[in-house]
């Protein structure tokens, strides 16, 4: 089995994937069984100013050194559970210092499988408003709507104030599934919930459209490769090639 690398960037959201990837494993491979895994994370707080100014390299830099933890660590590969954090990593730079799985890639790839045809998007206003979904999205021929201003300010806000603190309330959990009430009148067949701490308070039966639950379809794609069931990534960073190229 290979050696799994968590590069985490917000906590709540990285401790959902390292448990989800443990918990799956537990049930494939046997009670208490999992390829070993290695989490590294720096600070959010060390990239917050950078992602207001747009500094994508210095991201991408702070993120890259992480990469290089994983590799002194022994991983084989690496997967990021942050959505927000694939702009910077997708921005052109060296080489990370391993192959990676890209979130945006393992989510689509299943809204594909699936037959979904115009996918909701809820994440930071960073996410929603950026290239990393649009791009892989479209390269598979899936539409996408974003929420109305009002709706994408309120949704960033609830996970910058709350989601990221691990605070999971009634009312803002209310405010999710009416957005994505209203992202389902535009004709939307499917939701990605492309903040990795939104599956913490969105569960399935509190939103009207099917889920793609960005963090634990990564867990789940990397116990895969881990296991060998599927190749280890060649993605190490920059764009990624395009869809079926």
């Amino acid at each position: 089995m290979k050696r799994f690398g968590i590069l985490a960037h917000s906590a709540e959201g990285a401790s959902l994937c390292f448990l989800t990837f443990c918990r799956e494993a537990f049930g494939r491979l046997g009670p208490h069984l999992h390829p070993d895994v290695t989490l590294d994370c720096s600070a959010m707080a060390h990239s917050m100013a950078a992602w207001d100014e747009g500094d994508y390299q210095l991201i991408r830099s702070i993120l890259s050194a992480s990469v290089e933890r994983l590799a002194a660590a022994g991983c084989d590969f690496f997967a990021c559970p942050d959505n927000t954090a694939h702009i910077a990593l997708e921005h052109p730079g060296p080489d990370l210092a391993l192959p990676g799985l890209n979130i945006a890639d393992v989510v689509a790839s299943e809204a594909s499988a699936l037959g979904m045809r115009r996918v909701a998007l809820l994440g930071t206003r960073y996410t929603m408003k950026g290239p990393v979904y649009a791009r892989a999205l479209t390269d598979r021929g899936i539409g996408f709507e974003v929420p109305v201003s009002e709706d994408l300010r309120e949704v960033d806000r609830i996970i910058f104030e709350e989601l990221v603190d691990g605070r999971f309330t009634e009312p803002s959990r209310r405010v999710y599934a009416k957005v994505i009430d209203r992202l389902a009148e535009k004709g939307c067949d499917g939701v990605a919930l492309v903040c990795t701490e939104i599956p913490l308070l969105v569960t399935p039966e509190v939103s009207s459209l099917p889920i793609l639950d960005s963090t634990r379809l990564l867990a789940q794609a990397a116990l895969k490769t881990a296991c060998g069931e599927i190749a280890l990534p060649v993605w190490r960073g920059g764009p990624p090639l395009p869809c079926g190229s």
